[in-house]
């Protein structure tokens, strides 16, 4: 078999452990909003918000990083010096 297709069967058996294990409902309070639902799906929930907020966040700072790379370049072309 292929390297990533056990690889991959392993992570998605422990993550299947994980669930099993961690299916008891907490209840979670954020102001005025209650809900309950099972600890591995709110772990999952978190993970997600996580890495979404991560990758925005990232692309946000390459963003004014390129912005400020051409600003500058424009601003050695208009005074016609180099570094």
């Amino acid at each position: 078999m292929n390297f990533k297709i056990i690889l991959l069967m392993i992570i998605a058996g422990l993550a299947v452990l994980f669930i099993i294990q961690n299916v008891s409902a907490v209840t979670v309070g954020i102001f005025f909003w209650t809900i309950s639902l099972s600890l591995a799906l709110l772990i999952f929930l978190v993970l997600a918000i996580g890495f979404t907020l991560g990758w925005f966040l990232h692309s946000f700072l390459a963003y004014r990083k390129v912005k400020r790379e051409v600003a500058e370049i424009q601003r050695e072309l208009s005074t016609g010096k180099k570094k």
